[in-house]
């Protein structure tokens, strides 16, 4: 069956397809027994305008991408979900991509032939990319950065003070009295910024009590996944004098710990406290639930898609901003044990 065409709508009408044309977007006035006409024989005909085509008419798709890494951690899945409808509120479809933090389609798709795919800004989530790769990527892209890669004065960057929140998590294992506090997730290269914040977080909320750093109680890990939680906190437990407390940089690699933990006989938190990281949803259903730091992801998707409509819209340069969201530390059963409420 062949798909109604707005000529088709101009002859039922008895109008020319531009008189259609300007009711169907609003371009100029017409009279309003014109315009009735029009609309009676939209909807006789079921037309429905071609939206993308008319974005391509103005240069628009109608558009955005939004870039992760990874789709299968719930971290960026609950992000997910707070993007798209803020996105759907200002008037934008999105276009997910997966990059299993690979930095050649990272640059690909932030490169000078980017303006080639089909949208008209993009959110990214950098994993593969330093900060000096996003330094050379194609300056007309409109671009919103989360995580750990600062803006360069003409992208935006969006997150949350990474450093203050884990200074918070490990000042509470502290306020409980652990002494002998380990760490899981540091990844000391050039793309694992994220890890590096909080790990200058972890040290500085022990200089701050006057406690010293056990070099050795600091465990990289490749990502924040429950096996890498899993196989640190094994580590952990066979030293000679194991942990009290462990702060994990990510609620997947506090699970994969206290798994370890579990299955050695141990009891969480009477015999490791744990906290983890970003308070996704299988945390608060565990048993024990897991103590967390609550990044606001609403807020995050909020801003960050703000942002990026604005720089679409705009046709002067837009000089680059930080923009960070609240977080908050929620304690749960693997710090509090039985006298958690959350």
């Amino acid at each position: 069956m062949r798909e109604t065409t707005l000529r088709d709508v101009a002859e039922l009408a008895g109008v020319s397809p531009r008189t259609v044309s300007n009711v169907v977007n609003g371009y100029a006035k017409v009279t309003p027994a014109t315009q009735a006409k029009v609309e009676r024989a939209i909807a006789e005909l079921g037309y429905r305008p071609n939206v993308l085509a008319r974005n391509l008419a103005n240069g628009r798709s109608g558009q955005i991408a939004v870039v992760v890494p990874y789709l299968d951690t719930p971290y960026f899945a609950e992000l997910l979900q707070a993007i798209i409808p803020a996105a759907r509120q200002g008037g934008y479809n999105v276009l997910i991509d997966q990059t299993d933090g690979d930095r050649q389609h990272e640059g690909e798709l932030i490169g000078r032939g980017s303006r080639g795919f089909l949208f008209d800004g993009m959110i990214i989530s950098p994993l593969g990319l330093s900060q000096d790769d996003l330094a050379v990527r194609d300056s007309t892209l409109p671009l919103v950065v989360l995580g750990e890669r600062r803006s360069d004065g003409v992208f935006d960057h969006v997150g949350i003070d990474d450093v203050a929140a884990s200074r918070d998590a490990v000042n509470h294992l502290i306020s409980l009295g652990r002494r002998r506090i380990a760490a899981i997730g540091d990844q000391p290269y050039p793309t694992g910024e994220a890890a590096q914040r909080r790990t200058e977080g972890f040290r500085e909320a022990h200089a701050s009590a006057g406690l010293p750093v056990d070099e050795s109680l600091i465990i990289g890990t490749p990502r924040f996944n429950r096996i890498d939680g899993a196989t640190a906190m094994a580590a952990l437990l066979d030293f000679d004098d194991p942990p009290d407390a462990v702060f994990c940089y990510s609620d997947l690699v506090a699970s994969g710990a206290i798994h370890t933990l579990l299955a050695r006989g141990l009891r969480v938190p009477e015999d490791v406290a744990i906290i983890g990281y970003d308070d996704i949803e299988d945390g608060r259903y565990g048993r024990p639930t897991i103590s967390t730091i609550s990044p606001d992801k609403k807020a995050i998707a909020q801003m960050a898609v703000e942002r990026l409509i604005m720089r679409i819209g705009s046709s002067e340069p837009v000089a680059g901003v930080e923009l960070l969201a609240r977080h908050r530390l929620i304690a749960r059963q693997s710090t509090l044990g039985s006298a958690a409420t959350t």
